[in-house]
């Protein structure tokens, strides 16, 4: 039979497991809407070695609520952070840049602290609708040290 410690152990390594599944669908790198916008295919390499390939459409969108001097600092996909259970997610953010899209995006001010901007259900499906291939999730509990 298994204590307590073990069990908790092996819970969280297949947890951990499942997560790297998950997660094997994010960039190895990301690049920045300038350098997307050179790209005949733009994409990135992910994990996992396939190819995300970025709709056209959204990178012309990106650039057109983003001031062109900014473009270099805008790197894609822009990773949202998804903690199961929780009504708040966080897109993660280097710079003001994000803010300003988000901003812009979603008609309303958003607050960046510590390099990530919080956003609920509502918002991120608004989000999603626009930036279908310009976003991607980071599956990310808190459960785990």
């Amino acid at each position: 039979m298994l204590d307590n410690n073990r069990y908790d152990r092996l819970l969280q390594e297949s947890v951990k497991h499942e997560l790297r599944v998950l997660n094997s669908q994010l960039p190895t790198s990301q690049k920045s809407l300038d350098v997307l916008l050179k790209e005949e295919i733009p994409f990135v390499t992910l994990r996992d070695g396939e190819r995300h390939i970025f709709k056209k459409k959204e990178l012309k969108y990106l650039s057109e609520i983003t001031d062109s001097s900014l473009w270099n600092n805008l790197l894609l996909p822009v990773i949202i952070e998804i903690n199961p259970g929780e009504d708040e997610y966080s897109v993660v953010c280097r710079g003001e840049v994000e803010e300003k899209v988000f901003s812009a995006i979603l008609g309303m001010p958003v607050t960046r602290r510590h390099h990530r901007i919080v956003i609920y259900k509502p918002q991120l499906t608004v989000i999603r609708k626009i930036l279908k291939t310009t976003t991607q999730y980071l599956f990310s509990p808190k459960i785990l040290p």
